[in-house]
């Protein structure tokens, strides 16, 4: 054996690797999806309260006070979104860590199979946090847009 043959890992230790740590690319592709839907969520609550601010009425009244609710809304959706996007994308920064990890661990014969399990966790857990707090403004968003049953035109039942 030549020296190079020493250290270069075989062709199959290399295929196993990327098999290994094709599963968190693939969730990695998904959170990049996710995150797209939030930005365009986030996007629009941010063009809607741009738009109520330029129509703002400082005097107080009916129309007044409506602006405010509905800009307090917003606020909120803009935090949640925000939130939800630092979830996510801890999530993916993890999931990268991990995807190294499990090549530096296997191609240098590291044990680094619990900082593995550990960051694949915690991974989850954000992932999963951010999930939960986008549904959250989900439900905040429609819990803020009802239309009055005069706009229905709903007949007798």
């Amino acid at each position: 054996m030549t020296w190079p043959t020493i250290l270069a890992p075989a062709v199959n230790e290399i295929a196993h690797t990327i098999q290994l740590a094709v599963a968190p690319v693939f969730v990695l592709t998904g959170i990049g999806g996710f995150l797209n839907v939030l930005t365009g969520r986030l996007a629009r609550v941010i063009d809607r309260a741009r738009k109520l601010e330029e129509r703002f009425i400082p005097e107080a009244g009916v129309e007044h006070d409506r602006m405010v609710g509905e800009l307090r809304v917003l606020d909120r959706r803009m935090t949640l979104v925000n939130a939800a996007i630092f979830l996510c994308t801890a999530s993916a920064v993890a999931i990268c860590v991990l995807v190294a990890l499990l090549f530096l661990s296997d191609l240098a014969e590291l044990r680094y199979g619990r900082a593995i399990a550990v960051l694949f966790t915690a991974s989850m857990a954000l992932l999963i946090a951010g999930l939960i707090t986008f549904l959250v403004e989900v439900r905040v968003a429609t819990r803020s847009l009802r239309v009055p049953p005069e706009l229905l035109e709903r007949g007798p039942r």
